[in-house]
């Protein structure tokens, strides 16, 4: 343990039997630490001046140290008004409130790679796609095959494969019916089902695997039966998950990638990325490595307060 203090640590998730909510448990306890789970989604917030709170089952919670947020994407929205009420009372968070919300909105943080030069997959966005030259769009991502995604989606959810511009066309358009926002994507062909989570805790990748996906399917995420094994990253791909995580802002963050014949391009920035995967693959202990993370900084408050005082 880096700080001689036993810490408070709050980690914010809606099932406390989850792989990676049970593992950071375990690392914090491990280090001598009090880990506390709680469900962001029956906290409240109370707020007057100078005296910002949290209520959680009609208690208030008091002298917590740091906090992990496990937020799901279904309750965005209300998980990071908890986790910036924390940052209002002086708690230390593992992943900024804002930080959250730019990896979570898909086109956001597209755009946000896009402006620090990332590679990122030829990615169109239009409001209305039936007031426009459709087979445009399409030819702008390179034509069919090409991939269509719902900005709301999550874990391989919302993200189809269509194989022929005629399917293209009929997809964009039974989506925009239902005025659904989509991201209409450029099919990397030579990735062939297969991509790379690059984790990254602290400004450095901590572990990495390849992530393939089963028979017949496009996606690779493990929640659609992917396998995952370890690999070593190049360089470059090294410097682009870096890059990545900090142009959101996150200090934790799992960024996925694709090889691709023009270097790796990146499909997501996730600011919750999951434990169970990456440590079966890389067998690194990466909860503990976020423990490590809030003790170094929990240590850097303390010493900055004593330096005030």
């Amino acid at each position: 343990m880096i700080t001689n203090k036993k810490l408070k640590i709050v980690i914010l998730s809606r099932n406390a039997d989850l792989y990676s909510t049970k593992r950071l448990v375990e690392a914090a306890e491990q280090r001598g630490h009090e880990a506390m789970v709680i469900d962001h989604a029956k906290c409240s917030v109370l707020m007057e001046k100078s005296k910002p709170a949290i209520m959680y089952n009609g208690e208030f919670l008091h002298k917590t140290d740091a906090i992990i947020p496990r937020i799901g994407a279904s309750v965005t929205f209300y998980g990071t008004a908890i986790v910036r009420q924390f940052e209002m009372m002086n708690v230390f968070s593992t992943s900024e409130s804002q930080a959250i919300t730019r990896s979570r909105d898909k086109l956001r943080s597209l755009q946000l790679l896009s402006r620090e030069g990332l590679g990122i997959p030829k990615t169109v966005f239009a409001k209305h796609p039936k007031n426009l030259d459709v087979e445009g769009l399409i030819e702008n991502v390179g034509g069919a095959p090409l991939i269509i995604k719902i900005l709301e989606g999550t874990q391989g959810l919302g993200v189809v494969l269509a194989d022929t511009t005629n399917s293209a066309k009929s997809m964009i358009e039974a989506f925009s019916g239902i005025k659904t926002n989509i991201l209409i994507q450029e099919f990397i062909k030579e990735s062939r089902g297969v991509d790379i989570r690059a984790f990254v805790v602290n400004g450095e990748v901590v572990g990495a695997m390849e992530r393939r996906g089963k028979e017949g399917e496009f996606r690779s995420n493990l929640h659609r039966g992917g396998k995952g094994t370890i690999i070593q990253l190049t360089r470059k791909e090294t410097n682009t998950a870096l890059r990545a995580a900090k142009a959101h802002g996150l200090s934790i963050a799992g960024v996925d990638m694709l090889r691709s014949s023009r270097g790796p391009l990146i499909l997501e920035v996730n600011s919750s990325p999951g434990l169970q995967g990456i440590e079966g693959a890389t067998q690194v202990d990466i909860a503990g490595k976020i423990i490590t993370f809030i003790e170094q900084n929990v240590t850097k408050r303390i010493k900055r307060n004593l330096h005030i005082k």
